[in-house]
């Protein structure tokens, strides 16, 4: 065990974090902290980094460890180049070399014991240098910087200078290079392209060392964990394996749970309407057994209502017009910017219905693509044509179609005067905008809340044709499955750009993947996409769809035998209280005639009625007994 955090609390102001979270990572464990935004993953990341202290419990990590630690955000300030900030890390090495070579110098001008003192020291040095890769440090500082993203070309560029997404790569870069017991990263793949989150997918998967990770790409995480740590509603729960065994675990989890609940609420409802039935019969012996089931239903532990995030969102986009087949024509389109061509003779057709994912490295011009699509930049050559009929609804990574100064019930309501209140607050709170939540203004929200409003706005204008451009940015991992659902759900077209690839897997039906200034055309999902780039090749299991397609038709025959089973048993409960009620009131037809004045003196009578009383309240006691066994074995719904 490397690292251990016991019953950890944190509360700011009465706004309670974390709550007794405790959990362990072991030497190697590539694990991941999960949970919604706002959760407080990155306060945990920072309380086992020593930036923040917990108001109860401590993080122990194991005597002689190091501990890496790469928050989101970056004050990195320093006038070194780009390969210089890095070369820091091994000032160990250059000060090695520097005593290697003023011994070189020495040895130059010694002799005898001396300079068999200075020759052994020599030895030692060189030794220790060369295990500690002093002869190739140069190489590994130039082989992280390639695999972030950096050419050559940017290693002598001023870290003052770069942006802050860049300065997040180097000091990622710094943390690899240094090779701690223990990697901590705070949304690492957050300013990397596609192409450098595998090349960091393939160093963290073979790194000699633990690594700790919070981050919203779960194809990242996927790839590379081993053990998930929930963070939910301030509690952690640990989970083996990666994030879609979390997910399908923790989805068996939540329906067990509902199940569980809604199950109990229903025995609970079922049995107080036994116990009024029982009670309606008026019998000595239906009382007692009304009685002994409330002694029993006092008894119940009554099980909490699962607490759940949000309700899926309900909404549905749909088209408002349908469009022609031909929704999208780019013909022989290019676009440069000075002296930088971006792509040149572009040609695609996208038509009605197709789901299409545009992907490719940073600065290949996919946001080009996009806005020259809507018009919001020219062409230099070519043209692009929409079809007939259609109508883009266009989602900005930037957000300009947000009024900063207004607030989230005015964008609304100002853009579309004909929803009602009722209207424009459902419309909220279908993307988690609840109470006086939908009186904020747009500039106090959260990139991931701004993302929300605009997919608000999106749904509303009925459009036919989506262009999202990276719609997944700073959206949590709730947010993102049901934005999934909702596109999935979409009858119309969609153009997006994203780096999200899970996200592309689950939406995608089309890939254009836009590499060296021109496009490449995958019919299908992400997973298909790297099949055919990189795998190329497949096969098709005919055994196991036909192993499927018989456990399909044995279900099937077990559902059809099960209904049929539920049929008899409601007929036989509906002719048991039908007999019932009949006896009930033959029995007090019974009573009527025994109470007649001409029946009161006749003994004969009297004997006849009163054995068929008998009869009666016999046959009664076990149609009882039979109405309780069958209002027992139905399923309560």
């Amino acid at each position: 065990m490397v690292l251990s955090c016991h019953n950890l609390y944190k509360s700011f102001g009465e706004q309670t974090i974390l709550d007794n979270c405790s959990f362990h990572i072991e030497e190697y464990d590539k694990a991941a902290i999960v949970g919604i935004n706002g959760a407080g993953k990155s306060t945990l990341l920072k309380i086992i980094a020593g930036e923040l202290s917990a108001d109860r419990g401590n993080c122990i990590i194991s005597k002689d460890k190091q501990l890496g630690y790469l928050p989101q955000q970056q004050n990195m300030e320093s006038d070194h180049t780009i390969f210089d900030e890095l070369l820091l890390v091994k000032q160990n090495l250059l000060d090695l070399e520097q005593q290697i070579r003023i011994l070189e110098l020495k040895m130059k001008s010694q002799k005898g014991d001396e300079l068999q003192s200075l020759m052994d020291s020599y030895s030692r040095l060189t030794h220790e240098f060369e295990r500690n890769n002093g002869y190739g440090y140069k190489s590994e500082i130039t082989g992280i910087l390639k695999g972030l993203g950096f050419e050559e070309s940017d290693f002598e560029k001023s870290v003052s200078k770069l942006s802050g997404g860049q300065k997040t790569r180097v000091a990622l870069g710094k943390i690899l290079l240094n090779k701690p017991d223990i990697i901590m990263l705070d949304e690492p793949t957050n300013h990397l392209d596609l192409e450098s989150i595998s090349w960091l997918e393939t160093y963290l998967l073979n790194y000699k060392g633990s690594v700790l990770i919070v981050s919203h790409d779960r194809y990242f995480l996927d790839r590379i964990t081993n053990k998930i740590i929930e963070l939910d509603f301030s509690k952690t729960t640990t989970f083996t394996g990666n994030y879609s065994a979390y997910s399908e675990k923790k989805a068996i989890i939540r329906t067990a749970q509902w199940n569980a609940y809604m199950n109990q609420q229903n025995e609970i409802k079922h049995q107080e309407e036994v116990i009024k039935k029982l009670k309606s019969f008026n019998r000595e012996k239906s009382i007692r057994r009304a009685e002994s089931r409330e002694k029993m239903l006092d008894k119940i532990e009554v099980l909490d209502k699962p607490l759940e995030h949000t309700a899926q969102i309900k909404m549905q986009i749909e088209p408002h017009l349908l469009s022609g087949t031909d929704v999208l024509c780019l013909d022989s389109v290019s676009k440069s910017f000075g002296a930088l061509t971006l792509f040149k003779d572009l040609n695609v057709t996208i038509y009605r219905g197709e789901h299409v994912a545009l992907i490719g490295n940073n600065g290949t011009g996919k946001t080009t693509i996009l806005k020259l699509i809507n018009q919001l930049y020219p062409c230099d050559h070519g043209a692009i044509k929409l079809g007939t009929n259609v109508h883009i609804g266009y989602y900005d990574q930037e957000h300009n179609v947000l009024h900063k100064e207004k607030t989230l019930f005015e964008e609304i309501a100002d853009d579309y005067p004909t929803l009602t209140n009722t209207e424009i607050r459902n419309t909220l709170a279908a993307f988690l905008f609840t109470g006086d939540e939908v009186y904020k203004r747009i500039m106090d929200l959260s990139g991931g809340e701004r993302g929300r409003v605009s997919l608000a706005k999106l749904m509303l204008s009925e459009a036919n044709f989506l262009i999202l451009d990276e719609p997944t940015n700073h959206l949590d991992m709730i947010s993102k499955e049901i934005l999934e659902n909702v596109l999935n759900s979409y009858s119309g077209t969609i153009l997006y750009v994203s780096h999200d690839r899970y996200f592309i897997n689950k939406t995608a039906t089309r890939i254009l993947d836009l590499e060296g200034g021109q496009l490449t055309n995958y019919i299908g999902n992400y997973d298909y996409y790297l099949e055919k780039k990189v795998i190329k090749g497949g096969t098709f299991d005919q055994g196991s769809k036909e192993v499927e397609e018989s456990s399909a038709k044995l279900d099937w025959k077990q559902q059809k035998e099960q209904i049929a089973g539920q049929r008899k048993l409601e007929s036989d409960l509906k002719k048991t209280e039908e007999t019932i009620t009949e006896l009930e009131a033959r029995s007090l037809q019974i009573d009527e005639e025994m109470s007649k004045p001409e029946n009161a003196v006749d003994v004969q009578i009297l004997l006849k009625l009163s054995q068929q009383k008998a009869e009666v309240l016999e046959e009664l006691d076990l149609l009882y007994d039979k109405w309780s066994l069958l209002t027992d074995s139905l399923p309560v719904s």
